[in-house]
């Protein structure tokens, strides 16, 4: 960028910059227009002084005026560039003490900012916990940090790798679940099962099903009942025959799901509790579950699943992450909001999180205070020196510009005052 366009713009780049810029071209044009003024008003006043003595004190005062604003024109010009161009000594101090300024402000933030005793002050004096508590207990807020919850999740499943995905679902299917024995666990669940009596559910609903099929399917029935008959039975006998068998299976299945001390239910729950016995204690039986338990889930059928079940849950994850909408989008936003809740109302919890945060921030600080500091002090340390001596006129060029002012005004009272004593006082004492 050339100097003159940095000079006019100042590096301003955002609308809050030019809106800075143009009000310290406002204030600077203030400042010069009273220059002007004063400027004025002493060629006139001294031009005429002569005719008409009351204007001595006008030229008096406008001279001064003229005095206190080229002064401090000039101190305020020396901060950011050389007056004029001249390279008056000690002018241009930003720029010339670029790097001073850097440490200077570097230090001055860690020694009053950053201090331990500041630090904890300010940490005790706010509760973090339960302002948080107030934000997140808020819809619109929670959505938010829902959102971003969201983001965070999309990013993670993009970058993760799929081949370490599913090699960390193989290991862990074949550590939890296939190298441990079955035998003994299916066993002792099974008794577990059979304890609570949850199994009669599972023979209310085969019978219940069973009792349907038979009565929607009497003709599958009598094939298999007539398959077991003599060829030489007559097709009459025959006929009354499956209408008996299919009557009786029929009625046989109903009392098995109406009567709960049906006998063929005490011979389920008797066979159901010696398989859970002989699943913990013969050998046998356990060696021909772990035969076909690693015959069933190889090598090949084992990765196959990790990778069909990654891929299933990543699909699912990411719709429904990308979905504001989703259930789980929105059991996100609700257990956000009880959170916040609980923290607004849990003093106790808010002691406990407001502890270990003030313990956090403060080892932080007390480790790394002086690497936060070099960070300001190394980021203006970076900067160009014109660049910088620009981004702080555009700050604070605003404010200095009230000291051109408040100089032009002092500067015409100061010469004013001085004159008026002069006239008043010291020339009646001369001989």
């Amino acid at each position: 960028m050339p100097l003159s366009r940095n000079r006019r713009t100042l590096g301003a780049v955002s609308p809050a910059d030019f809106e800075r810029l143009a009000g310290l071209r406002r204030m600077q044009a203030i400042a010069l227009g009273l220059l002007l003024f004063m400027a004025v008003l002493f060629v006139v006043s001294f031009a005429l002084q002569d005719r008409y003595p009351w204007l001595a004190f006008v030229r008096a005062a406008s001279e001064g005026g003229m005095v206190g604003a080229l002064a401090d024109w000039f101190a305020v010009t020396a901060l950011f560039r050389y007056p004029l161009g001249i390279r008056i000594p000690h002018t241009n101090l930003i720029s010339n003490k670029k790097d001073d300024i850097g440490e200077g402000l570097g230090s001055f933030i860690e020694e009053n900012f950053l201090a331990d005793d500041v630090v904890h002050d300010k940490l005790s004096r706010v509760s973090g916990a339960r302002l948080t508590g107030e934000w997140l207990s808020q819809r619109p807020h929670a959505e938010q940090v829902g959102a971003m919850v969201a983001t965070a999740g999309l990013g993670v499943l993009t970058v993760l790798d799929d081949n370490d995905v599913q090699d960390l679902i193989e290991t862990l299917a074949r550590r939890h679940v296939i190298d441990p024995e079955w035998g003994p666990l299916l066993g002792r669940a099974t008794g577990s099962f059979i304890e609570g009596g949850h199994h009669e559910a599972l023979v209310d609903i085969a019978a219940t099903r069973l009792g349907e099929w038979l009565v929607a399917h009497p003709s599958a029935f009598d094939r298999v009942a007539s398959s077991r008959l003599p060829s030489w039975v007559p097709g009459a006998v025959d006929r009354f025959l499956d209408d008996r068998l299919h009557a009786e299976a029929v009625r046989f299945v109903s009392r098995v799901a109406e009567e709960r001390d049906h006998p063929l239910r005490a011979a389920i729950t008797r066979f159901l509790s010696d398989l859970a016995n002989d699943l913990q204690e013969q050998e046998a039986l356990q060696r021909q579950l772990e035969e076909f338990k690693h015959e069933v889930f190889d090598s090949p059928r084992i990765r196959a699943l990790a990778a069909s079940t990654w891929r299933t849950a990543q699909a699912a994850l990411v719709e429904m992450l990308e979905d504001p909408e989703s259930e789980l989008r929105l059991r996100i936003v609700t257990a956000l909001q009880d959170f916040g809740g609980r923290l607004l109302d849990d003093s106790t919890l808010q002691y406990k999180i407001d502890v270990w945060v003030m313990g956090v921030v403060e080892h932080l600080v007390s480790n790394y205070r002086h690497d936060l500091a070099s960070v300001v002090a190394e980021t203006v340390q970076r900067w160009d020196s014109r660049e910088a001596a620009e981004k702080i006129e555009l700050q604070v060029g605003k404010d200095l510009q009230f000291i051109r002012i408040n100089g032009t005004i002092v500067g015409s009272l100061a010469g004013l005052v001085i004159y008026t004593f002069a006239t008043l006082v010291i020339a009646p004492l001369a001989p």
